[in-house]
């Protein structure tokens, strides 16, 4: 094996991070034994593997620029030698970040398919439908098993075959000589990546992933409370694994368009409500409609702007636990405008009975130059 990892990569010395992990993309993609056939390519695939392995870790890169491809290897530890990133990073160079050896949506065990990656949707629903709850259908684009081969990602008529580097243990165990004496470490199988089968012939429909995108529909049920910003989890709606993996999770983000007139305070409503001058002087009843159904809502005389009705349990189920919020209707009391001759007068009447002073009627010459501005 060739001793420079920088050279192995095609980088400078002094690569950032982000180069580093661009050019292993770049090679892994190249020299990947699933994709690259010739003899030398599994070898080759090996070495690079090591040399990310090693330089993508800062402190066995330091190590390595001072004493060496051993000195390096001599403080890696057991577990995974790809530092949690190496495969993910080879599946980023094929399939944009939907890793078979380990994808987003959770973990697995030393060999075989993993799990599929979570997905995210969202779903518009109308104020009532959130208040009261209701079924609402969500499209998404996702993985799905390939009905041609089953989920297995072999050709019909074949089937996969354990692998002969790991035994099917997905896992390879490396001996090292270095400065401190013999290191073991275990890591995926290169071989298989860390799935345990091979595939000598892979299914020409899904390219041997065992899974292909499609667009699915869920119906999902919606509980009564829900608000904007609210997501749902839906366990195993998400992608399915490669190669029979299961499937991750589905989490729907709710949106609520808003109501004409009523808004959310948590979980009680609130309305703000006009009257006139006259039915708050004088007292009015008024049918008022709830989310539930008309009520009776009596404004009593002398009502003034800001005073608030309660409607009780008409207001937000609670999501968590029984009962509902409260309804709340403001008053805001509206002064006439527009006022007709009549109107004026009886108004003024008024005042004169209560001893108010107001501004005095607009006539004459001036009541006409100041309606010619208006």
């Amino acid at each position: 094996m060739a001793t420079d990892y920088y050279e192995l990569l095609g980088v400078s010395q002094t690569a950032t991070q982000e180069e580093i992990k661009r050019a292993y993309r770049r090679k892994a993609r190249e020299l990947h034994p699933d994709v690259n056939k010739s003899p030398e390519a599994e070898t080759q695939f090996k070495e690079v593997s090591t040399a990310y392995e090693t330089l993508s870790d800062p402190q066995r890169r330091e190590r390595y620029n001072r004493f060496g491809a051993e000195g390096a290897a001599a403080g890696a530890g057991g577990g995974d030698p790809f530092g949690g990133s190496g495969l993910g990073d080879i599946f980023d160079a094929f399939f944009g970040g939907q890793s078979p050896f380990g994808g987003g949506g959770g973990s697995r065990g030393p060999a075989g398919p993993p799990r599929g990656v979570d997905i995210e949707a969202r779903v518009d629903l109308e104020f009532e439908s959130a208040v009261f709850g209701s079924e609402a259908e969500v499209e998404v684009r996702t993985a799905v098993a390939c009905a041609v081969c089953e989920a297995t990602g072999a050709e019909p008529g074949t089937s996969p075959e354990t692998c002969p580097e790991c035994n099917g243990a997905g896992q390879v165990r490396r001996v090292r000589q270095s400065i401190l004496g013999q290191m073991v470490t275990s890591g995926p199988c290169g071989r298989c990546g860390g799935m345990g089968k091979t595939i000598a012939k892979p299914c020409k429909h899904c390219d041997g992933e065992g899974r292909e995108i499609a667009d699915k529909v869920f119906t999902i049920d919606v509980p009564a409370g829900v608000d904007s910003g609210t997501t749902l989890r839906l366990p195993g709606k998400g992608a399915v694994g490669p190669r029979g993996g299961g499937a991750g999770d589905l989490y729907v983000q709710i949106r609520v368009r808003p109501h004409e007139y009523l808004r959310r305070d948590g979980d009680d409503l609130v309305h703000t409500l006009p009257i006139s001058a006259t039915q708050a002087a004088l007292g009015t009843h008024i049918t008022y409609e709830t989310l539930d159904g008309s009520e009776d809502l009596i404004i009593p005389k002398g009502t003034q702007t800001g005073r608030v009705f309660t409607l009780r349990g008409r207001g937000v189920p609670h999501v968590k636990g029984r009962g509902r919020g409260d309804l709340r209707v403001e008053v805001v009391v509206e002064t006439p405008t527009g006022l007709s001759g009549a109107e004026e007068d009886l108004l003024r009447q008024l005042a004169e009975l209560r001893g108010e002073d107001v501004a005095p009627a607009d006539d004459g010459l001036f009541a006409r130059i100041r309606s010619a501005f208006k």
